[in-house]
């Protein structure tokens, strides 16, 4: 049984207890149907036989019988007898050659030969003439033929009613459990051929086995995305790198040289000093996302005047403005008290405006607005740039994507890091973040926080 497949197993299960079931019910129905069968030809017998006397009449010192007498019963014989036992009238069987004996109102099972036999005897009184015998004589053997052939019937249709069941089930249960096979089909084609894009795809249907097909479904196409992600998420660490270690080895080189002067020397250590701390910015930045993505990393909650913190950040951003000719603005109301991470907080601000500088216009414009009221503290950072085009907007904040407007402006500053960074402590911090932006208009983030409880704030 354990080589065997579900659907044999299931099939011979039900089979066998089909078959069992109906045996045990055509028994009983056999048992049943015997007895009320035999029964019916007794009463039957009784009944044509005290009827028979309603045909017999005594006229004139005559005893005349009607010839109905003969077909009160189908397959009964009538015989009249006197009350000396000497036969008056009818007939008896040819095969029947037992019972001589006239017994009241008694049914007698009599074996002649290979016969069976039933007999009545009734004695009733004839006016003028006295009491008179009438038998009745039936073939239980006639009355067994019929359920012989009741049974041979079912002996025929019944391996037959069996067999259209097990294929019938048969067929039912391979249809039903067909997303299981293509379940098994599509993991080893998957482990053979490494190919993620595999499906089951066993259309609609609401029962355990489609279920499971399309929770299998769903469950490779987030491994399918995953492993993209990955892949894709090596590519453009190992493309951020390259340019800076590029640049550290060539700047190397070069100071190495014996002909490469002190002055030039310290330019090259200070170009080698400027993709470090490149380097190791977007190094920290992975770190921080990566014990984000396994729940790792840590905040570390405490009372702060947000606003004051916005209005640091928004200062010490000012120079990077200045040098592009952009206007940082601010609209900040004061004293909004928030409990958060501070470190993380001041990411979720430099990221947005050094965002908006980087990919602001010359002598543009930056908002920097932060607000509380109807129990959430809301912030934004819009610019008047190159802005962002709609079909782009849920592309941002992947990682490592920049708009193709910024890439074109020969200013590839960012690492494509800073979008999700920011993304990640607002949703870490029970907030939500939105974007909107119009091409050549400029773009406008908005973050909102739930407002902090009074008794917290003290």
């Amino acid at each position: 049984m354990k080589n065997l497949s579900i659907k044999l197993k299931i099939t011979l299960w039900y089979t066998v207890f089909m078959t069992i079931l109906i045996i045990v019910i055509l028994w009983l129905l056999f048992s049943i149907s015997s007895s009320q069968v035999l029964s019916n030809a007794q009463l039957r017998l009784k009944d044509t036989v005290t009827r028979s006397f309603h045909e017999i009449e005594y006229e004139d010192g005559v005893l005349e019988f009607d010839k109905d007498i003969n077909f009160l019963g189908e397959g009964i014989y009538i015989s009249v007898y006197s009350a000396q036992g000497a036969l008056l009238y009818g007939r008896t069987p040819s095969l029947f050659h037992g019972a001589p004996m006239l017994i009241m109102d008694e049914i007698q099972q009599v074996t002649s030969g290979q016969n069976l036999w039933y007999v009545y005897d009734y004695c009733q009184k004839i006016d003028g003439y006295g009491n008179l015998w009438v038998r009745g004589i039936a073939s239980q053997t006639q009355t067994d033929a019929a359920l012989h052939i009741l049974v041979r019937l079912a002996l025929i249709f019944l391996p037959f009613f069996v067999l259209c069941i097990a294929a019938g089930g048969y067929l039912i249960i391979r249809k039903t459990l067909a997303p299981l096979a293509d379940m098994t089909e599509t993991a080893r084609q998957i482990s053979e051929g490494n190919d993620l894009s595999q499906r089951i795809r066993v259309g609609e249907g609401k029962d355990e086995v489609h279920k499971m097909a399309h929770t299998f479904d769903r469950m490779m196409d987030k491994l399918q995305a995953s492993f993209e992600n990955e892949k894709q998420f090596t590519s453009d660490v190992s493309h951020e790198l390259r340019t800076p270690v590029a640049v550290i080895l060539s700047q190397c080189e070069y100071a190495s040289r014996e002909d490469t002067t002190p002055e030039e020397t310290r330019g090259c250590i200070r170009a080698i000093t400027n993709q470090a701390r490149k380097m190791s910015n977007l190094i920290s930045q992975l770190l921080t996302l990566a014990r984000a993505d396994s729940g790792k990393q840590q905040l570390h909650p405490e009372i702060l005047n947000l606003s004051e913190l916005a209005e640091i950040i928004t200062e010490e951003q000012r120079s990077l403005a200045v040098a592009r000719n952009i206007t940082l603005e601010t609209d900040i109301q004061p004293d909004i008290l928030f409990c958060g991470d501070e470190t993380m907080l001041m990411r979720l601000f430099i990221n947005l405006i050094s965002n908006s500088i980087t990919y602001g216009r010359q002598n543009g414009h930056t908002l920097i607005t932060l607000s509380s009221g109807s129990g959430y503290i809301t912030g934004s950072v819009a610019d008047d740039g190159i802005g962002i085009e709609k079909d782009k907007l849920d592309k941002i904040w992947n990682r490592f994507y920049q708009v193709d407007s910024a890439r074109s402006s020969g200013e590839r500053q960012g690492s494509g890091l800073g979008l999700p960074m920011v993304k990640w402590i607002t949703q870490a911090h029970k907030g939500t973040i939105s974007v909107e932006s119009s091409p050549g208009e400029g773009t406008r983030f908005t973050f909102t926080f739930p407002a902090q409880p009074r008794n917290a704030e003290k």
